[in-house]
């Protein structure tokens, strides 16, 4: 269950990330709302992951999954470069991820 919810806090992670975005600097209402919720959503459910995973660990992968889904979305809803170079960090990053879940128990 801890992985559960180290995912649902990364996925809260690539909201805000993208969120900010939508804020215009804070100056929209809506968007900067709904911003400032998936930031505290996603750090209380890195805590409560904490209780049963390294911190390492859970850190890691929950920013891991923030900038890959947070680079992603940057490809398809701001149309941002899609090189092979680019491709193969964002690999890289699913490695890292991948490699940490492996690894800890």
């Amino acid at each position: 269950m801890p992985w559960v919810i180290l995912i649902l806090a990364g996925l809260c992670e690539i909201g805000w990330a993208v969120g900010l975005k939508y804020t215009d600097g804070f100056t929209r209402l809506w968007p900067s709302v709904g911003t400032v919720l998936s930031m505290i959503v996603s750090i209380v459910l890195l805590g409560l992951a904490l209780k049963s995973l390294p911190l390492g660990t859970a850190y890691a992968v929950r920013t891991g999954i923030g900038i890959l889904g947070t680079a992603i979305l940057g490809m398809v809803l701001f149309s941002e470069s899609v090189d092979p170079i680019r491709l193969g960090c964002i690999g890289l990053i699913v490695a890292g991820i991948v490699g940490l879940k492996v690894t800890t128990a």
